[in-house]
């Protein structure tokens, strides 16, 4: 796996993110390389997890954009999003069923 999605997913998880998942979008038409969904475990556990990942990964990795609310952040490293999403928004909004199909369009070209 790519160091980089590695040192993200370990300070998720050292933050008590759940259900962590990567997605390797690289050759697809999706506008980032990788993806990483996480769960927090409520509006607080969301921008408390995009504080953890600012002081892990920065100056390292450079914060192009960040849209954030209680329920769900959004985090543009240019190769790689992450979204953070409290368990009822990553229900409501299924990123998972999406990602997974251009996975899968991406393997079948």
């Amino acid at each position: 796996m790519n160091p980089r999605i590695e040192k993200i997913c370990s300070i998720l998880d050292m933050n008590k993110a759940e259900n962590i998942e990567t997605f390797e979008l690289i050759g697809s038409d999706y506008f980032a390389d990788y993806v990483v969904l996480a769960s927090s475990l409520g509006e607080r556990h969301t921008i408390a997890l995009l504080d953890h990942l600012k002081r892990g990964l920065k100056p390292e990795e450079q914060f192009l954009y960040v849209d954030e609310s209680g329920d769900w952040v959004a985090i543009d490293l240019g190769d790689i999003l992450i979204h953070i999403l409290t368990p009822q928004y990553r229900l409501k909004y299924d990123l998972e069923s999406f990602l997974k199909e251009v996975a899968a369009r991406k393997n079948k070209e």
